[in-house]
């Protein structure tokens, strides 16, 4: 996965035609860390998506402008906008991530 290290380069990756995947995290973050052990295989099984990263804490004004609460959050973008968005607090497992791409 792929780390988005300024909101240039976010807005620019939001604005593709495909449908991309960004994970919010936190360094500090346990949840985020036991996403993390199953989150690999995820990308492997949904590869239509291109995922990326982001550090909550280093860009706090993209997570309050995109709604995240809590982390670790999906959020899928496409032109430009969200599409789809994964709460922290239903992205405990990988049943719960898988439920949540095959939905949308």
């Amino acid at each position: 996965m792929q780390g988005i290290k300024n909101i240039e380069t976010f807005e620019e990756l939001i604005e593709n035609q495909e449908p991309i995947v960004v994970k919010f995290f936190a360094d500090w973050c346990p949840d985020c860390r036991r996403m993390d052990m199953f989150i690999d295989e995820i990308i492997d099984e949904y590869n239509n998506y291109k995922w990326y990263e982001l550090n909550k804490d280093e860009m706090p004004e993209l997570a309050d402008k995109y709604d995240v609460m809590g982390i670790p959050s999906l959020l899928i973008f496409q032109d430009g906008k969200k599409i789809a968005h994964l709460h922290s607090a239903n992205a405990k497992s990988p049943e719960q991530v898988k439920e949540f791409l095959e939905s949308v």
